[in-house]
């Protein structure tokens, strides 16, 4: 089942998403320094573009994972979690997009603070 909730889930904004976090996880590793949150941006990216049958898990990092959501929502989480919540908003003016729409508040959540996350 979860496969095809993956392929409903690329056509109406999945891929649209993974490709903005894409985006966000290049632009970090353009600096040494950022390289640790672009790849992070890249396990998110792959999150958003199949989230069925996945699970995301709390780690405990310490405080580096703080300055990272830190610096994360300056730098590209409130665009990200402002396009999930916008998408899961339009999804759920439908009945039959209402489970999709649900799953976009739950990638805009994460999407605000994703660092000290685990995806199996």
């Amino acid at each position: 089942m979860s496969f095809f909730g993956n392929i409903i889930w690329i056509i109406f904004g999945g891929l649209i998403h993974s490709i903005a976090w894409l985006f966000f996880g290049a632009l970090w590793c353009l600096t040494i320094v950022g390289i640790p949150i672009g790849v992070q941006c890249f396990k998110m990216a792959s999150l958003q573009f199949a989230p069925f049958g996945k699970e995301v898990v709390t780690v405990d990092n310490g405080g580096v994972a703080f300055l990272a959501n830190i610096l994360w929502i300056i730098f590209g989480g409130i665009e990200l979690a402002l396009g999930n919540l916008i998408s899961g908003v339009i999804l759920c003016l439908t009945i039959v997009g209402i489970p999709f729409g649900l799953q976009f508040f739950k990638l805009a959540q994460l999407s605000l603070m994703p660092f000290g996350k685990e995806i199996r």
